[in-house]
Parts: structure tokens; sequence; C-alpha cells
């Protein structure tokens, strides 16, 4: 049975933009979608006469089903044939998304919101999402329906991988391209293995360059044979990753990052890169961990 797409709904633009984003995403899975309102902590513009913990509250209830039934029928005018379930519990949201992802294909929250959620991706709780969620995880945010390729963000470790299968999937679901980019600092002694190489020399960045080129070629090479129908355009670069990656996101529809990595991207949601990518980002990103990352 295909595993449906969750989605935070706060009731905020953000989260409104989210359920849109979500509900084409289970439209392009042929999966149902499950809308999760959570209840952690009190909620700025409460209704009176109950507590905003309890949803049986008198008026938070009202304003809950409001939010909900909000979120229901933009998911019917941007998907129609998506079967809808919801989720209204009490419990911190990251928590609870954490849960819902365990038998999630994707979580879809917004970048922005009013209540609990709003601070979901904003400092240190964004790391903790991509470190815990049992699924891919898509912030949405950038540009209202980009279009361009899936960018896939490569590195040579392990994790990669399943960053990889992500994006060459979602292309072909999206029947987009992708575009596959690896950027290698100068001082990447990787890039430099033989003898004639001593760190005193001046870099030769064609040499980078074709490093670059050999990572991108090495990861992509068992995906592409799988997948024929996504073309491929490989983009070395030498330089920051940060702005390898959030210049290259201005012409995507998608980026796909690793949980973690090494290389030239490593540390990408342990500090400064994560929140130049969910500050900056020109496009939706998605975090995709593999079974290695999740333990």
């Amino acid at each position: 049975m295909t595993r449906s797409v969750v989605v935070g709904v706060d009731g905020s633009p953000s989260s409104r933009k989210a359920v849109g984003t979500a509900a084409r995403e289970a439209e392009l899975r042929g999966s149902g979608l499950l809308l999760v309102h959570a209840f952690g902590r009190p909620m700025p513009h409460v209704p009176p006469g109950g507590p905003p913990w309890n949803p049986g509250g008198s008026g938070v209830r009202e304003m809950v089903d409001g939010t909900m039934a909000e979120a229901e029928q933009l998911v019917h005018r941007v998907a129609p044939g998506v079967g809808i379930a919801r989720q209204v519990t009490v419990g911190e949201p990251l928590v609870v998304l954490e849960i819902a992802s365990r038998t999630a294909s994707l979580v879809v929250v917004g970048h922005r919101g009013l209540s609990a959620f709003g601070h979901l991706l904003l400092g240190s709780t964004a790391g903790h999402l991509a470190a815990h969620a049992r699924s891919p995880v898509l912030v949405v945010r950038g540009r209202d329906e980009p279009e361009g390729p899936v960018l896939l963000a490569v590195d040579d470790s392990p994790s990669c991988a399943e960053a990889v299968r992500f994006a060459f999937a979602e292309a072909s679901l999206r029947r987009a391209g992708l575009l596959a980019v690896h950027a290698v600092r100068e001082g990447d002694a990787d890039a430099y293995d033989g003898p004639a190489d001593p760190p005193f020399v001046t870099r030769d960045e064609r040499r980078l360059l074709a490093h670059a080129e050999q990572v991108i070629d090495t990861v992509v090479a068992g995906p592409a044979e799988r997948h024929p129908e996504v073309a491929v355009r490989r983009l070395p670069v030498v330089g920051r990753v940060r702005r390898a990656l959030i210049d290259a996101s201005g012409d995507a529809q998608l980026m796909v990052v690793g949980a973690r990595g090494r290389g030239g991207f490593a540390g990408l949601l342990l500090g400064s890169v994560s929140q130049a990518l969910l500050h900056h980002a020109q496009c939706p990103l998605v975090v995709a961990r593999g079974p290695e990352s999740t333990r």
C-alpha cells in the first residue's frame, strides 16, 4: 500500500502553501494525504472559553475545525482525486510529525507559521526534524509553482544515496530534468592525491573541476541507468557550497539534499549551510534520509 504524504497545518499563509504543495505531491505519488494539527503549547489568539491544549474546549474545536476544513477545501481544488485524513492531537508538533513520518512517504511543512508549527524550521528545530524524521522532509519556500530541473546536492558519502534515489524518483514523477551539483573548495585535499601536489603548490582549477565531475559521475551512474527517462546535467563548482546551491536553486523546482555528508557538503544540516538553505533557497527543499541516518 502506498504511504501517505503528511503535512503540518496551522492556518497560516505558509501552512496553506504547504498544504497545496503536499496535495500535488500526494497526487504525483497516487497516495493519500494526512493533515496534522498538534497542540503543544498555548496558541496565540485562542478564542475564549477553553484551554488551548484541549481540542475539545469551547471555541478551540470550532477554530481547529475551520482551519482543517479550509485545508481540505484547498486540497480538493488543487488535487480533487486525493484522499484526505485528519489528525488533531495533543503533543509537541515536532514529536507528532516525527511519529507520523514513520508511516509516511513524505512530510511537508511550511517555512513559517502562526502557532507551534511557526517555529518548526527556524534555528535548531530544523536540524531536529531532519535528524529524527523517518521519511524525507519537504520545506516549502521560494516562488509559487516553480519550474525547472530537480536540483541534487551531491557528495560522496554513503548517506547521499537516499538523496540521489529520491531526486531521480521525483524528477521522473515530475517529468523534469535533474541537475547534479558538487562543490569543491580550493583547499580540498581530496582532489590532489599524487606526490606531485604538495600542499604549497598552487591549485589548478581545472583539476578541481575534473575531480568534482568525477564525484558526480560516480554517484549518479547507477540511478541514471535505472531512470533513462531523466535527463541529467552535471554542474561541478569550485567555491563555497552554500552559494553554489542557493544560486542554482533560482532555476530549480526542487532541491534535494542528504541528511548528512562530508566533502563538499559536510555538515549540511548541522550548521551555517543548513541555515542558509532554509532561509535563502529559492525553491522548495527536501532533506532525504537513508536508513543509516535514522539510527
